[in-house]
């Protein structure tokens, strides 16, 4: 297909998406950051959008300007979940049994709070497809339980999180990648990042970092000008120029410049951008410590609010409170075979209690406190937050209610500092909990994903 086709056919569904969308168009959020991530505009349903988030860079979304994801199928230890193409299973079954897919618990033990536990379906609705709904590009209709029919991308059915309450926000999941012993996770789904085959994009702690199809870190160096590169034969030693074949043609943001005869170099942004012969590691930061050099980024991440601060650890860079005290996020997945995560204030919190406190809800705050957070704060962006907390059972509290805590909060979810860290730098918290934290515990706010030790 030629790229006018292509365009012409993503011109007449970004048509039907407005019609479709309404009242979205207008409230339709923009990240408070420089740069936005461009994107191939490919063809899609009436009713299914593009909009720009503060972290996983351009998402799909839906009516509503609610992000859309999928559940592709993982391996566990003991066996695999999710879903596979074409075969939804996200029901409305209440699982009341742990599935074993993690050792070493064995499959059968009594998962808590029963009562209140949800169904897969109640927390990520399915995106129905409209009666005589037809089939775009990579966008399809299958058939889920019951006779469903529902809108799948790349063969895997879509859905929505009933975590996002907003256009813009992203808090069902993320695109950054897991490492250990994560459930199987969903993902957020977005179209495909607008740039040459030779590069990637990956979303790492600090934004959308650009890597080569490989996956070295990309740079960018400030003795170089506009459209022209001053990398000498000094510079050559540490640095390569990324090259580009002899049919590139300027594309977007891409440009392609003449380095020498016959020689031709990529440019982002104006920038000739290279990668760092002494990097060892896939999408390293080492490069962006060098002065003068930087990591390039389709799309960084807004700031954190600027109560806090970063340190130096043990374990690499970490976001800091106002005193210099590590931040921890709170991690955590169920074992029942839907894989629903208990990691947010509306999920069950026997959880985090009995990791943090042995069921007391003292013992816990004492070892993992809530950052407090300022009255009236503003903030500007969607990943940053606060929410009033009841301390004693860890749900959400009615403002100013008697007893309640003022916190701040990631992606809608409190964050945290540790009772053993006492100095700047400390991070004695970090995997705290099962599986080293990644599936029912803590983690370092690591600002860094560069250490094989700590990435993801």
């Amino acid at each position: 297909m030629s790229l006018k086709s292509t365009v012409s056919i993503a011109a007449v569904a970004v048509v039907a998406c407005a019609a479709a969308t309404g009242a979205f168009a207008q409230d339709r959020y923009k990240p408070p950051v420089a740069e936005l991530e461009d994107y191939v505009r490919d063809a899609m349903p009436p009713g299914i959008s593009v909009q720009h988030s503060d972290v996983d860079g351009p998402v799909f979304v839906d009516s509503r300007g609610h992000t859309l994801y999928t559940w592709p199928l993982d391996r566990l230890r003991n066996g695999d979940a999710g879903e596979q193409k074409g075969k939804p299973t996200c029901d409305d079954t209440k699982y009341t049994e742990n599935s074993g897919l993690m050792s070493p618990y064995p499959p059968g033990l009594i998962l808590p709070d029963l009562d209140t536990r949800p169904t897969c379906i109640q927390v990520w609705p399915a995106l129905l497809a409209p009666e005589g709904a037809k089939e775009v590009g990579k966008w399809t209709v299958v058939e889920g339980p019951k006779g469903r029919k529902q809108w799948a991308y790349d063969g895997f059915a879509v859905y929505t999180s009933v975590l996002d309450t907003k256009p813009g926000t992203v808090n069902g999941a993320t695109r950054r990648e897991q490492r250990g012993d994560a459930p199987a996770l969903r993902k957020p789904i977005g179209p495909t990042p607008n740039h040459p085959p030779a590069f990637a994009v990956k979303t790492v702690a600090t934004g959308r970092l650009l890597t080569n199809h490989v996956g070295f870190s990309i740079y960018t160096w400030d003795g170089d000008q506009a459209n022209k590169s001053n990398c000498d034969a000094k510079c050559l030693k540490d640095w390569a120029p990324v090259q580009a074949p002899q049919t590139a043609q300027a594309q977007g943001e891409w440009g392609v410049i003449e380095r020498s005869p016959g020689v031709k170099q990529w440019t982002y942004r104006t920038h000739p951008v290279y990668t760092r012969v002494q990097d060892r590691r896939f999408r390293s930061l080492e490069g962006g410590d060098m002065p003068g050099w930087h990591n390039v980024y389709t799309q960084k991440n807004p700031e954190p609010p600027k109560e806090f601060t970063v340190q130096d650890s043990r374990i690499g860079q970490v976001l800091a409170d106002k005193n210099g005290m590590t931040v921890y996020v709170y991690q955590c997945g169920d074992d029942a075979l839907d894989q629903l995560a208990c990691d947010h204030p509306s999920n069950t919190q026997a959880y985090r209690l009995a990791i943090c406190g042995n069921g007391d809800p003292a013992l816990c705050n004492r070892t993992f406190a809530y950052v407090p957070a300022p009255a009236n704060v503003k903030i500007n962006n969607l990943i940053w937050g606060t929410s009033w907390i009841n301390p004693t059972t860890g749900h959400a509290a009615k403002p100013n209610e008697p007893g309640a805590l003022h916190v701040w909060t990631f992606r809608d979810r409190p964050i945290y500092t540790h009772g053993g860290d006492h100095k700047p730098g400390d991070a004695n918290g970090d995997a705290w909990g099962e599986f080293n934290g990644y599936r029912n515990g803590w983690k370092a706010f690591w600002l860094r994903d560069d250490f094989l030790s700590n990435a993801g």
